[in-house]
């Protein structure tokens, strides 16, 4: 077992998955910092994906930018995927710390970022003719950060390969149940601001009147 850098663990654990998150783990290293900057860089290629990609590959409608549902697909899904993974492990003796799942899971994010930004690059060079190339480097990144991911929970918990698996899929209807309450409480909340404003601008009338 060899000792890195803070950077040299990440490209160990993109290069050499199996072995490499199981280093990272024993070794108790991993950089919260690194991790946060690439959940930063999830959402900047979430923006390049939407607002940079080719004119004959972008379908979406670029003259009004909404940041919101951009930061929601990469910053709030990270988090909840992290929550829900961490509540859900723990009930099923998962070894993982909320801190070393999201350091896992940001590493294993990486080759999707870069194959993203490769993709929107590719986007405003290749021809629609040649759109196969983007959809094989965007499969890539996206296979590759799933074998990352799966590798990641294993090391992080000490599951077996198909107790993964079905963690993985328990984190997903977790998170969904999280998002779905997380909506339904915005919801109440927007519903209690009306009622309490409503209640004020009846009060202020009457007193004025």
């Amino acid at each position: 077992m060899y000792e890195y850098s803070t950077i040299g663990w990440l490209k160990h654990c993109i290069f050499h998955p199996v072995e490499g998150f199981e280093d990272l783990r024993w070794k108790k290293k991993g950089s919260i910092p690194v991790s946060i900057a690439i959940v930063v860089f999830l959402f900047i290629a979430m923006v390049v994906d939407h607002q940079l990609t080719g004119f004959a590959y972008n379908e979406n409608y670029v003259k009004v930018f909404n940041v919101v549902p951009l930061l929601v697909q990469s910053v709030v899904y990270f988090i909840t995927w992290v929550v829900g993974n961490w509540a859900l492990c723990t009930l099923l003796d998962g070894e993982g710390t909320f801190k070393r799942i999201f350091i896992y899971s940001a590493y294993a994010l990486v080759p999707y970022i870069v194959c993203t930004f490769i993709a929107v690059i590719l986007s405003n060079v290749l021809i629609k003719d040649e759109s196969i190339w983007i959809t094989a480097v965007q499969w890539l990144g996206l296979g590759w950060s799933l074998i990352l991911m799966i590798q990641a929970m294993r090391a992080a918990h000490q599951y077996s390969f198909g107790k993964t698996l079905l963690s993985m899929v328990g984190t997903v209807i977790v998170m969904l149940l999280i998002l779905f309450l997380a909506v339904l409480l915005i919801s109440l909340f927007q519903q209690l601001y009306v009622f309490i404003y409503q209640i004020y601008t009846e009060i202020l009338y009457r007193v004025r009147g």
